[in-house]
């Protein structure tokens, strides 16, 4: 037999044969005319299916009968490497043998392939998981599949337990209600009272509960998930994490990677907000509205390259927008799933709240861990303004609807994705990164929709002209603009619903400068993006004496270390820079620090980040602003897209470049604003990193034609600037000897 190259799934492949089969039959055409022929190639087709599926099972359970034998029979011993002794394990050379000498394998070369299956399934892994099964003198150890965490298993069906068993029967009640006028469809709901405690808080913030967020949640927040079972109750770890977003998951798996053992604490859902809330779903509205933007918002750009649509026939259709976000984020959810990392990456997971008991241990789920470091990345969430209804009516949304009292869309980046259905009027609260980003892509979906803030302005940690060439595009996009708010009065329900059954509601403010008085605005449909918390309260850090403060997060110094040395923070909840790029960075910096007397100093990173409207704008470094404070001398060097071929050839000649300089050319800061900037600030931070001049980009030879040409031409922008009339006189005086 040749051996198959991974395990294989006979419950699943069953399941997705017979869905084909169901497919098959329920649609092939028969007709009077050779229908015997026809019946004949469907029976053929039935036939193949059950070989399949017998094929399947037979070699699942073939290639269980050789694992049995092989954990029975393989060899197992304290075995020693440098200084290091590794139990009760077996190396890669004696098992080969044995599975030619048992017959399971004739040859080493199908021996080291039926050992890489086996190896699939997690019957085993190199001791310090960094090979593949080989032919070689390496160490492998078997594998407790409880050890780092599991599936509960459904005694009746001997099949892990998913959030599918806790579905209710589908609502046909408020937001998800459906009358003979409706295309939306009805939706399971969970039933809250079958949950655990440790997930009934998930499955409030998470809907609707379709096939993509189940998808998500069980590989993010698996039901009834069991904690790792210890051995010999050794409840000793090198590092327990305190958070599973970008920066706990980086912490986690890259200690486990150098061989520490990890535990991993997460209350609520695995990927954090960039997964479930942030980067991933905001990017793929972001991609829907600008496609639809191209093709009927943007009809001058279209008909200049001589395209003509009719905008009339371009339809948004915004449940299939809102179901492709979970799609996408359900598919990548496996990268941060509980299964990878604690099957592949080796991380003990918990989940469940984790608690300081002491300086130096955690408790989670009523067990007790110690620990020699640990790291606490529990992120921040959004905050509500205080505003007189604001609070109630969020309560309310975050409930399950009912005919009587449909739910109000009072929304926070981490809800607005549970969207199923289109808003008429939707009022932005918050003029920064997230407010903008889904402000203009909601406009460009179809929605009308309104910007509010108090300082006048929009995305104020940008220079203010380039934040204004945003702020037009989206005024031309049509979003409105109501910036100098000076009271939020008051937020209610009018008692009408709309006809796509969301409850109508009024919003009161105080403008300033108003001679008229109060302004009352209709909406059905609110997004609170008015600022972050770090999250740092409920985990009794009193008793790990580890300080911290409400508004700015966990106190750290440049090292990431706390008040107790032994404790760092990671992330969000201890850094000004709420970025999953920065998080990451942080953790790298944390695990060189914690586990190997590392020096990093996170005042060193240098962090670029961007703002994904349209156009885009990116930003490296100081500031204007921060150089005037800091009493620093430097010059700006500017190059516009209005004079790059690659944008006059788009059409995209909105925006510039903008680099601060000091008197040798050291780039001390910059920014960009137009198509693309996300991608070009890299090459700004790659230089400034490198100690790479402003001069020196004129020397880097970029393709033609290309946008990010105009880093180059800034290069000779400055250098042309270091040409004095001497250093003139010179150059010509030296061209005229030449003969």
């Amino acid at each position: 037999m040749s051996p198959p190259s991974a395990a294989i799934n006979a419950n699943n492949l069953d399941q997705e044969l017979s869905d084909i089969a169901k497919a098959f039959k329920d649609n092939i055409p028969f007709h009077a005319t050779g229908q015997r022929k026809q019946r004949s190639s469907i029976v053929g087709i039935f036939l193949w299916q059950d070989q399949m599926t017998a094929q399947a099972a037979e070699t699942a359970k073939e290639l269980s009968d050789i694992a049995k034998a092989f954990k029975d029979n393989i060899k197992l011993e304290d075995r020693k490497y440098r200084l290091t002794t590794y139990k009760n394990c077996f190396v890669g050379n004696d098992a080969v043998d044995h599975l030619i000498s048992s017959g399971q394998a004739p040859s080493r070369a199908d021996a080291v392939a039926l050992g890489q299956a086996l190896q699939a399934t997690y019957l085993f892994e190199h001791v310090t998981r960094d090979h593949q099964f080989k032919d070689e003198r390496l160490f492998y150890r078997f594998l407790d599949e409880k050890e780092r965490g599991t599936y509960k298993i459904d005694a009746a069906t001997g099949q892990a337990v998913n959030w599918s068993n806790f579905l209710a029967p589908a609502s046909a009640h408020g937001e998800d209600a459906s009358d003979s006028s409706s295309l939306q469809p009805s939706l399971p709901q969970p039933d809250l009272e079958a949950l655990s405690s440790n997930d009934v808080h998930v499955a409030s913030k998470v809907w609707p509960l379709d096939e993509n967020n189940i998808a998500l949640l069980n590989n993010v927040h698996p039901p009834e998930w069991q904690d790792p079972v210890s051995k010999k109750n050794d409840n000793q770890y090198d590092l327990v994490v305190i958070g599973g977003g970008t920066a706990g998951l980086i912490s986690a798996a890259g200690s486990a990677g150098v061989g520490a053992r990890v535990a991993m604490i997460e209350e609520h859902m695995l990927g954090g907000d960039c997964l479930n809330v942030g980067c991933v779903p905001s990017k793929a509205i972001i991609h829907s509205a600008n496609l639809a933007h191209t093709i009927r918002g943007d009809m001058a750009h279209l008909n200049n390259a001589g395209i003509f649509v009719d905008p009339s026939a371009v339809r948004v259709d915004f449940e299939r927008v809102m179901e492709r976000i979970r799609e996408v984020r359900s598919k990548i959810s496996h990268h941060d799933s509980a299964e990878r990392y604690s099957k592949e990456l080796g991380v003990e997971i918990f989940i469940g709240r984790g608690k300081f008991t002491s300086e130096r241990t955690i408790e989670v789920n009523g067990r007790t861990l110690q620990f020699k470091r640990a790291a606490i990345a529990t992120g921040g969430y959004p905050t509500l303004i205080p505003m007189p209804g604001l609070k109630e009516l969020y309560d309310q949304s975050t409930k399950p609807a009912t005919e009587a009292q449909p739910r109000p869309i009072i929304m926070t980046n981490e809800t607005i994705f549970n969207m199923t259905k289109q808003p008429k009027n939707m009022v932005v609260i918050g003029a920064g990164v997230i407010g903008m980003e889904l402000a203009q892509a909601m406009q460009r979906l179809g929605t009308a929709v309104s910007v509010m803030g108090r300082s006048g302005k929009v995305l104020p940690k940008e220079d203010e002209d380039m934040a204004d060439i945003v702020k037009q595009q989206m005024i031309k996009d049509g979003v409105t603009f109501r910036l100098g708010v000076e009271k939020y009065t008051k937020i209610e329900l009018t008692g009408k619903v709309l006809d796509n059954g969301y409850p109508e509601m009024k919003m009161t403010i105080l403008e300033k400068g108003a001679t008229s008085g109060s302004t009352e605005i209709f909406f059905d449909a609110l997004l609170v993006a008015a600022g972050r918390r770090p999250n740092v309260t409920g985990m009794d850090l009193e008793l790990a004496k580890v300080e911290y403060d409400t508004k700015k997060g966990i106190l750290v110094n440049d090292k990431l270390q706390t008040s107790n040395s032994r404790v760092y923070g990671v992330g969000d909840c201890c850094s000004d820079f709420k970025f999953t790029h920065a998080a990451d960075f942080m953790a790298r910096a944390f695990i060189r620090n914690a586990l190997f007397f590392g020096k990093e100093k996170m005042s060193n990173l240098l962090i670029p980040y961007a703002t994904f409207t349209s156009p885009e704008i990116a930003s490296v470094g100081l500031y204007g602003k921060d150089l005037d404070e800091r009493g620093i001398e430097y010059k700006i060097i500017e190059k516009h897209f209005k004079d790059n071929d690659r944008a006059i050839l788009d059409d995209k000649t909105d925006g510039f470049v903008r680099f601060r300089v000091d008197s040798k050319g050291t780039i001390l800061g910059a920014s960009i604003v137009g198509e693309g900037a996300g991608n070009m600030i890299s090459e700004v931070t790659l230089a400034m990193q490198s100690k790479t001049s402003i001069g020196a980009l004129a020397a880097v030879i970029h393709p033609y034609p290309t946008t990010a040409e105009v880093l180059r031409q800034s290069g000779d922008i400055y250098n042309k600037t270091r040409l004095t009339t001497t250093v003139k006189t010179l150059l010509r005086g030296i061209v005229k000897l030449q003969f």
